[in-house]
């Protein structure tokens, strides 16, 4: 019993450490990316190389578990794909890419973590998520979310005394300033980082959508988006950028940048909430994000000597109770949903019992029936073996 328990609680757990786990790739994503932008990479570039980098890993994975009963590609699915390539790696990361180097890590993840709230409104507009006021798990829901914005928000928007950070020495660092002209850079940035924001949204609810054809294959899915996606990266890059050397590429952070990204935040990424959407849906999958600007803020703190602000801190223990009711509401539902499916279960039960209980009246009935039968026939011969006694 012991055993069934623990792997009953692991399988359930599944999805929570596969979307934690996720959150530390972008970390790490968010981080490295900056350098490079800093360096002077052509964050356009970057998309591109990253998606190649994510089609030649996962393309290999599809063909060989995945190769046969493959969908049918129709005008439809094929639209679905264009579209999931054209929101994820064109519109998504190069807005994203824009603002992050206009801004800072810490800065994107907070923009970021409106994606849950944009997510929700998104499944609810498309009837992916049912909103009842009058029950509780949806109040829980629609609370968490405004939390987690107003977290997200309150980390933008103030910043307050430094924490903890006079012992760190002077430095290059790699954040923006706070000038006027950076001013300026952060509103331009914070533009870029919401339209990027909406095309994730956008992207989480379409790929629930893209997996009712792709249920069997996430692996194929994912190989397509990303190899549409270069295509379409390419496009964009050749209209951007004029100057053949933004193509080139050393072993430097430039190539690690790439690679990470496109192994890490593309290729698994795709694929585990691919899997996450399947079983928990989009807004479960996108309630993990406020994660990642902890794990942001505090890598920034170490890697890129960002400084902890008590606006921050705040901010981060409201995100965290946002994401904390969500959670809460997604789980209450899940265990409605399951109580609800009961009923029908024991509709079928009754009906069975119904026929089983008839057949039970029918057999004690033959049984009387063959006792009275049997008494009958005693009664019957009873006599007539007396009057045989009786005969001289």
């Amino acid at each position: 019993m012991k055993m069934e328990k623990l792997s009953s609680f692991l399988e359930s757990s599944k999805p929570y450490f596969a979307m934690i786990s996720l959150q530390f790739g972008y970390a790490g994503m968010n981080i490295i990316t900056k350098v490079s932008l800093n360096r002077g990479m052509s964050h356009y570039v970057l998309v591109v190389y990253r998606h190649a980098f994510a089609t030649a890993v996962i393309a290999p994975f599809a063909l060989y578990f995945e190769r046969k009963a493959q969908p049918r590609i129709t005008f439809k699915v094929f639209m679905q794909i264009f579209v999931l390539a054209l929101l994820g790696p064109v519109i998504d990361q190069n807005f994203y890419y824009a603002g992050l180097k206009y801004t800072s890590p810490t800065f994107s993840c907070a923009m970021s973590n409106m994606l849950p709230a944009m997510t929700f409104v998104m499944a609810v507009i498309f009837r992916m998520e049912k909103l009842n006021l009058k029950k509780l798990r949806c109040q829980a829901k629609l609370l968490g979310t405004i939390v987690t914005v107003g977290g997200a928000l309150l980390m933008t928007l103030y910043q307050g005394p430094v924490l903890g950070s006079n012992h760190i020495p002077p430095h290059k660092s790699y954040t923006t300033d706070t000038t006027e002209t950076s001013r300026q850079n952060y509103f331009k940035g914070s533009m870029f980082l919401i339209i990027a924001t909406l095309a994730w949204a956008g992207l989480f609810v379409l790929q629930a959508h893209a997996l009712k054809t792709y249920k069997n294959h996430q692996l194929s899915l994912t190989s397509l988006m990303c190899f549409v996606g270069t295509l379409q990266a390419i496009a964009v890059t050749f209209v951007v950028e004029h100057k053949p050397s933004v193509w080139k590429i050393g072993l430097d952070m430039n190539l690690l940048a790439a690679a990470y990204a496109g192994i890490v935040t593309s290729s698994i990424s795709y694929y585990v909430q691919g899997l996450v959407i399947k079983k928990k849906g989009p807004v479960f999958a996108t309630a993990f994000s406020p994660l990642m600007l902890i794990v942001v803020a505090c890598m920034g703190s170490f890697i890129l000597k960002e400084n902890f602000f008590l606006g921050s801190i705040i901010g981060s223990i409201l995100i965290v109770m946002g994401l904390y009711s969500v959670l809460w509401g997604k789980h209450k539902e899940s265990i409605e949903n399951k109580v609800e499916e009961i009923p029908d279960v024991i509709k079928s039960t009754q009906v069975n019992g119904d026929a089983i209980s008839k057949m039970e009246h029918i057999e004690a009935d033959e049984i009387e029936m063959g006792k009275g039968d049997k008494l009958s026939s005693i009664a019957i011969t009873m006599p007539m073996k007396g009057n045989q006694d009786t005969k001289p």
